[in-house]
């Protein structure tokens, strides 16, 4: 798809020079060979190649190369689109003598079009521009079956790109044609290297890259360039403005600004606005790591962006050109892991915790963090009920989830992993640290992942929470190991690092969320409910499945020398499953569908969601007021009116 969606938080930090060279891997056939072996047997569901195994690969390897469509013309690769028996055997047989030759094929069959691609950049450049492409022709795109058909795709795009260039000034056409040239030209040269040694080197770093990802999405082959920035972005060492930007091919629009952050304390950079240009320089038609390289720097430093931002004069839209200018600066990311809100109900309030991730560093975590807020309002004010907000939160640490968890239940089972040799481990809170046992709600979207939905299903599987949002959650299940270990993430393997996917996890119920995410039990949809989001719409992920319950703990996974004493300090007080919200789901999921019935801005925001136009910018759906949360505080407050009239 091009563009695809992607988005990008602009807090990395400078990266010495040495990690940003476009130089291939340290690797030999062998190399490849080994590497292979060792992630096929970490892997949780395919320890050996197979036929569909190769077919993935060698489908991962031509959109490698070729990821917007637009070098191969379909008849070039037509027998690696759909590969015979033959040729997915020669390539089984390839990988285990470390033969690479029908990847080397593709990849010269790439070097032509490369070729072809250069002349039709002259008719290109001759052709006049279209008045009337739009970016969504892009979505879902095929491969051309002719040169004409290609050399149509091409002008198309040029005129995308050259209609929001001219918006910057007339004078940086040219600048940013240029760039463009230079830009296609790099990674022209980096594909064919500067011999035929680096030439290999390079099928032979794609080659890991397109066998990994053929296992499942999440397991991944990193260069030593790329493994070097996954890991400052784990370790969160990071500088930059806060922004984070969704590539829309004729510019990179900004879809959050982290708060706390440069461009949240200038307030000169908001949602919806779109860079096109940093420092004067084009970067329409840039990839977006290429813009974060030119948005990013040291702390301290300014930075100039050119926005272009839609505004009206009565009912006439119009775009503007501004000149924003920020100061880089270490983005302080403490402050945007917990907001914390209130409103008003009765003689008290509704407490609302958005968390945004699951961390833990030397000086706080999610767990405490959220506790210390808790019991900060339960000072402060009358605590009714409490909103947990985990939309847009993708994760984090396992203990973390478990610890979030323990606010909320007594002793018991939070979840359990299984990894790729079938054993079980049961991950426990065995310390009652309940800071609220009182109404509690949990808001998901489908963008909440991984620990986050660890955290919704749990407290709805012990019943101690309702889960209202979108219909599911993201639906990752499963977790990955690193190679490369953080504390020495500055010794990078020259010849790359990978991560790969080892086991499933399961909440107390013996559910995944793998492909299904957690189900909402009253639907509120959410600006992103309509979008292809989530696991299941990866390219190979992995099955969901089910282990049984664990309501009732046997320490199955215990030693039996450890089993006695650990039954002393874990079993008193144990999560029992309650059913207190049972009798009012039917009740609240009725008055909430009423409510949204009746109300005209949701109605105008469910008929955007029903587009599924993923080039629509969400951030205009329903201007600044958050509907979704809204309507999750109307039921919150139905909830406390249907107990308090139980309770009398």
């Amino acid at each position: 798809m091009l563009p695809r969606l992607i988005t990008f938080l602009l807090t990395l930090v400078t990266l010495p020079l040495s990690f940003l060279e476009a130089k291939p891997p340290q690797l030999t056939s062998r190399d490849t060979k080994i590497k292979i072996e060792e992630i096929l047997q970490a892997h949780v569901s395919h320890q050996k190649l197979t036929e569909e195994i190769a077919s993935r690969a060698i489908q991962n390897y031509i959109d490698e190369l070729d990821p917007g469509k637009t070098y191969f013309i379909e008849s070039d690769i037509a027998e690696f689109l759909t590969p015979s028996h033959v040729l997915l055997e020669e390539a089984l047989i390839g990988y285990k003598s470390e033969d690479f030759s029908v990847f080397e094929r593709i990849h010269e069959a790439m070097l032509i079009a490369i070729d072809r691609r250069n002349k039709l950049e002259k008719d290109v450049q001759d052709a006049p521009l279209m008045k009337n492409a739009q970016a969504s022709e892009f979505k879902d795109i095929k491969w051309a079956t002719s040169r004409e058909e290609l050399l149509e795709r091409l002008i198309k795009i040029k005129s995308l790109q050259l209609q929001t260039a001219e918006k910057i000034s007339a004078e940086t056409r040219d600048q940013f044609s240029q760039r463009i040239a230079k830009r296609r030209l790099n990674r022209e040269n980096e594909l064919m290297g500067a011999n035929l040694a680096e030439r290999k080197q390079i099928v032979l770093s794609h080659v890991l890259k397109s066998t990994s990802s053929a296992l499942d999405s999440q397991t991944i082959y990193f260069t030593p360039s790329e493994a070097s920035q996954f890991m400052i972005q784990v370790q969160q060492r990071l500088f930059g403005i806060g922004a984070q930007l969704r590539d829309d091919l004729i510019g990179f629009t900004v879809v959050r600004i982290v708060e706390g952050s440069p461009a949240s304390q200038s307030n000169k950079l908001k949602v919806g606005d779109k860079i096109v240009a940093v420092d004067e320089e084009p970067v329409v038609g840039m990839d977006i790591v290429e813009a974060v390289e030119l948005i990013r720097g040291p702390q301290g430093s300014h930075v100039n962006l050119t926005i272009l931002r839609e505004s009206k004069e009565g009912e006439v839209s119009k775009e503007d050109k501004l000149v924003v200018e920020l100061i880089r600066g270490e983005i302080v990311l403490q402050e945007s892991r917990l907001e914390t809100t209130y409103e008003p109900y009765g003689n008290g309030i509704i407490a609302i915790l958005h968390l945004y991730s699951f961390y833990q560093d030397s000086n706080s975590s999610s767990a405490s963090d959220l506790s210390a807020a808790i019991e900060d309002l339960k000072k402060k004010h009358n605590v009714k009920g409490i909103i947990l907000d985990l939309r847009n939160n993708s994760g984090g640490l396992l203990p973390q989830a478990v610890a979030v968890t323990g606010l909320f239940i007594s002793k018991g089972i939070v979840v359990s992993v299984k990894d790729n040799t079938g054993q079980v481990q049961h991950l426990r809170n065995i310390e009652n640290r309940k800071v609220w046992d009182g109404p509690l709600i949990v808001l998901t979207a489908n963008t909440s992942a991984s620990a986050a939905e660890i955290v919704a299903q749990t407290l709805q599987d012990y019943g101690r929470a309702i889960v209202i949002g979108d219909p599911q959650t993201f639906g990752k299940g499963t977790f990955q190991t690193f190679t490369l270990e953080s504390a020495n993430f500055d010794k990078v393997n020259p010849k790359g690092e990978y991560k790969v996917t080892r086991g499933r996890y399961y909440t107390v119920s013996g559910k995944s969320p793998q492909l299904v995410g957690v189900k909402a039990q009253i639907v509120v949809p959410g600006i992103f409910s309509g979008m292809e989001i989530g696991e299941k719409y990866s390219k190979f992920p992995v099955d969901t499945d089910q282990i049984p319950s664990n309501f009732i703990d046997d320490f199955s996974d215990v030693p039996p020398i450890h089993r006695s004493q650990l039954n002393k300090i874990y079993k008193a007080d144990f999560q029992t499953v309650q059913t207190t919200y049972q009798p009012y789901i039917d009740s609240l999921k009725k008055n909430s569908e009423e409510r949204i019935a009746q109300n005209k801005n949701y109605q105008n925001l469910l008929k955007e969601i029903d587009k599924k136009d993923d080039f629509a910018d969400p951030a205009n759906f329903f201007g600044q007021n958050d509907l979704q949360l809204i309507e999750t505080s109307n039921i919150m407050k139905d909830l406390l009116y249907f107990m308090e009239k139980n309770a009398a």
